[in-house]
C-alpha cells in the first residue's frame, strides 16, 4: 500500500512540475514577444501588466497541449533511468520543442507552423526554459520511487 501511496505522491509532484513548466515556457515566450515589439520595463503600463496575467495561462494551456506527448515520453525516460541533472531537462525541453516545430511543419496546412528563424529559436529557447522549471519542481527527484524497498543485508564480518 505504501508503495502506491508513493507512485501517486510521484504522479502528482510529476504533474505539478509540468505545469510549471507550462507556465514559464509561456512566460518566456510572453516577455519574447513583448521585447521584440520593442517594450521595455520602461514602457509599462498597468494594463499590459495585466494583461500578461491573463495571456501567461492562457498560452501555457497551448504549450501544454502541444508538449504533452513527448514530454509524457522524456518524463518517463528520466523516471525510469533516474536522471537528476537541469542539463538534461534542458536539453530534452529543447527536443520536445523541436518535436513539436517538426510536427507543425509536416500538418497540412497548420495555422501554428513556424517559418521564422527567430521563433523558432524562441520555441525552442521556450523548451528549455520549461524543461530547466521542470527540473526545478519535480526533476530534481526524478527516479526516487525506483528504489527497492528491502536492500540486501550484508553479512555480519565473521569473527576471527
Amino acid at each position: 500500500m505504501t508503495r502506491f501511496v508513493a507512485y501517486l505522491v510521484r504522479f502528482a509532484v510529476i504533474l505539478f512540475g509540468y505545469a510549471v513548466a507550462s507556465l514559464a515556457a509561456s512566460a518566456f515566450l510572453n516577455v519574447l514577444f513583448l521585447a521584440s515589439l520593442g517594450y521595455t520595463p520602461d514602457h509599462t503600463h498597468p494594463t499590459m501588466t495585466a494583461s500578461l496575467y491573463v495571456s501567461i495561462p492562457f498560452v501555457a494551456l497551448f504549450v501544454a497541449y502541444f508538449a504533452f506527448l513527448p514530454s509524457v515520453i522524456v518524463i518517463l525516460v528520466a523516471e525510469i533511468i533516474g536522471r537528476r541533472d537541469w542539463l538534461y531537462y534542458a536539453l530534452a525541453g529543447a527536443v520536445v520543442a523541436g518535436v513539436f516545430l517538426g510536427l507543425v511543419d509536416h500538418a497540412q496546412e497548420s495555422i501554428f507552423a513556424v517559418k521564422e528563424t527567430g521563433a523558432i529559436m524562441a520555441v525552442i529557447g521556450g523548451g528549455m526554459v520549461g524543461g530547466i522549471f521542470y527540473w526545478l519542481a519535480a526533476g530534481r527527484w526524478a527516479g526516487s520511487w525506483w528504489t527497492d524497498e528491502n536492500p540486501p543485508i550484508s553479512p555480519a564480518p565473521s569473527g576471527s
